[in-house]
């Protein structure tokens, strides 16, 4: 991609979230280079006042000096040195406004660039479907919306610097151009041959930035384990395996930083010293081959310094910009993914849940080289009944279960809800209806309180709340542990019920979901980690919901699954038996009845 198109391009992918408002910056960005050129270009008339003289400019420098002096005469100031002074002190107090309304308001629009490209990540995100979600692990995620988010704000700043500098360098070439056309020419001339000499620096400073997004993305992924995994790596002397990878990691990060900041080192330190040597030069041509006398080019002097000096800010402020761009390039391809990795949902609204689930010959793999996990399902789940998945591990429940949640789509055949086919439904309005209580127990780091109703209702103000959330507490066999924490229903639990016992968390992860009042409950080995005797009351709590709510098991311990209205036994991808738990473990030599058997029942 050429310069001007990648220029073109990052000017595009900030307009698409700020919109018009990106051309007040450069417009003040320019209104405050025009203030400053002419106000450098008003010497000329002081020049004259203190006698320095007006002799061999170059295009008609008489014309022009006669206008800006014009200017003062409109303006009551004729020849005095302090009216002149004053007035030139009067433009750069101006150009300093100008300046400071220009930063304040790319301070606003970097905040709104900030809040707007969060906000539709993070509604991306909410929205994308299962597979893509399970293509990337949660470090992915977290360095996209926060570190590469946090860096594309960066470019935002280096960005906006390298546009005004551009904008200041061709005011200034302009004013030199109306002062002495053939000085103006000689400035252009190095200004171009100075940023073709950087061309090869700036592209290995960009290949930086996109190894330094990919890198960062790793150290991520292995900070997100470490922590996740912390007690685990700690009690087991494992956390050395994973050091391993983050200090490599961070070591990448470590020569890739160095490296930038010695190119950026070098642009800034050839700055002056490349600066002065074309000044000279240009110089030594205007005096020996020009023949023209130094006093009258002193104000395009001053004009030719400051353009070289703004040059060199350019490449200085275009080479930072490469430095993050790999950030902007890697969160843009992320909206791109996740335009196309969005989960479809249909524009029926569901009605309470309250005739059947439908399977029809669903078949389902996870890729297109991949074998079926499910084949050839067909079942009927009706409403208010309690109905049991059971089987070995890796025969297919839990991608059953993530069917009847619409989390995944059928490759083959079809679901349909109280009749709906899946794919039209609103999958909102479906969701809602669901509490899904998993084998991972998820616990947020707040309030007990907060974690049972998720922050829709206010427990210490609210008495009908207060008595809902207790309720669904005590429905879980809960609300004797929370009577024994400090601060019972508003102890925090810390970072995913780090401060509870895994029983504890199992207990208020259904407290949560029990609150929902959901028209189906899905309990995917939810009592995995209950002693016998919590595991019985839930048992019962659960036996007080039939008649009431759709209960979805699914279970290793057919103990729990004795009252199930119907269970299905998986194998291999395929429902093997069916029936109710008298049937089933009445048949000799079947599946289930040889799973009784293990488990001494």
């Amino acid at each position: 991609m050429s310069l001007f198109k990648q220029i073109a391009y990052y000017f595009s992918v900030y307009k698409k979230y700020i919109g018009r408002r990106l051309y007040i910056v450069f417009t003040l960005s320019m209104l405050a280079a025009i203030t400053e050129g002419f106000g450098i270009a008003f010497l000329l008339p002081l020049i004259e006042v203190v006698g320095v003289g007006n002799g061999g400019w170059g295009k008609n420098p008489s014309e022009v000096n006669a206008s800006l002096q014009a200017v003062l005469s409109v303006l009551g100031i004729n020849d005095s040195m302090i009216g002149i002074l004053l007035f030139i002190g009067f433009i750069f107090l101006i150009k300093g406004l100008i300046v400071f309304s220009d930063n304040a308001y790319h301070s606003h629009l970097k905040s709104q660039l900030m809040s707007e490209i969060k906000s539709l990540m993070f509604d991306q995100y909410s929205n994308m479907d299962y597979g893509y979600y399970s293509s990337r692990n949660t470090g992915h995620f977290i360095n996209v919306i926060n570190d590469q988010v946090a860096k594309l704000l960066v470019t935002f700043d280096t960005y906006k610097v390298f546009l005004s500098t551009c904008i200041t360098t061709i005011v200034y070439l302009g004013v030199a151009l109306l002062l002495a056309w053939n000085f103006a020419l000689m400035a252009l001339g190095s200004g171009i041959i100075l940023l073709f000499l950087f061309r090869i620096l700036n592209r290995y400073v960009h290949n930086l930035s996109r190894k330094t997004v990919r890198e960062q993305a790793t150290l991520n992924k292995f900070l997100v384990q470490t922590m996740q995994s912390f007690k685990y790596l700690v009690s087991t002397s494992q956390i050395g395996h994973l050091r391993n990878g983050v200090i490599n990691s961070v070591n990448k990060l470590s020569d890739y930083m160095r490296s930038q900041g010695i190119a950026q080192s070098l642009t800034l330190a050839a700055g002056e010293p490349v600066s002065v040597f074309f000044i000279l030069l240009v110089i030594i041509i205007q005096i020996n081959v020009l023949k023209a006398p130094l006093a009258p080019i002193f104000v395009v002097l001053i004009l030719f310094n400051r353009a070289m000096g703004q040059t060199i800010g350019v490449q200085s402020a275009w080479q930072r910009t490469l430095s993050h761009i790999g950030s902007l390039e890697s969160v843009e391809h992320e909206f791109e993914i996740l335009g196309k990795s969005h989960e479809p949902s249909g524009a029926v609204h569901l009605k309470p849940f309250e005739r059947s689930i439908d399977l029809r010959q669903v078949s389902f793999s996870y890729g297109p080289r991949s074998p079926d996990v499910l084949k050839d399902i067909t079942l009927t789940i009706h409403a208010n009944t309690t109905v049991a998945f059971v089987g070995e591990s890796g025969v297919g429940k839990s991608t059953l279960v993530d069917m009847l949640t619409l989390m995944l789509r059928p490759c083959r055949g079809e679901i349909l809800i109280d009749g709906i086919p899946s794919n039209e439904i609103n999958l909102r309005s479906w969701r809602s209806q669901i509490g899904y209580v998993s084998q991972e127990t998820v616990v947020f780091d707040d309030t007990i309180a907060n974690n049972i109703c998720m922050w829709k209702d206010d427990y210490n103000t609210n008495a009908d709340v207060r008595k809902r959330i207790e309720y669904a507490a005590r429905q879980a066999c809960a609300e004797d542990f929370i009577q024994k924490l400090p601060e019972k229903f508003n102890t925090l639990v810390g970072d995913r019920g780090v401060r509870l016992s895994g029983g504890q968390r199992q207990r208020l992860f259904l407290a949560r979901e029990l609150y929902k009042n959901p028209r189906l409950l899905v309990l995917d080995e939810a009592t995995s980690s209950l002693d016998s005797e919590t595991e019985r009351y839930i048992q019962e709590s659960i036996e007080a919901l039939k008649g009431s709510t759709t209960v979805v098991i699914i279970a290793h311990r057919l103990s729990t699954i004795k009252n199930a209205d119907y269970i299905y036994v998986l194998d291999k991808g395929g429902i093997v038996e069916q029936g109710t738990h008298k049937e089933l473990a009445a048949k000799d030599k079947g599946a289930f009845s040889r799973m009784v058997a293990l488990q001494n029942l």
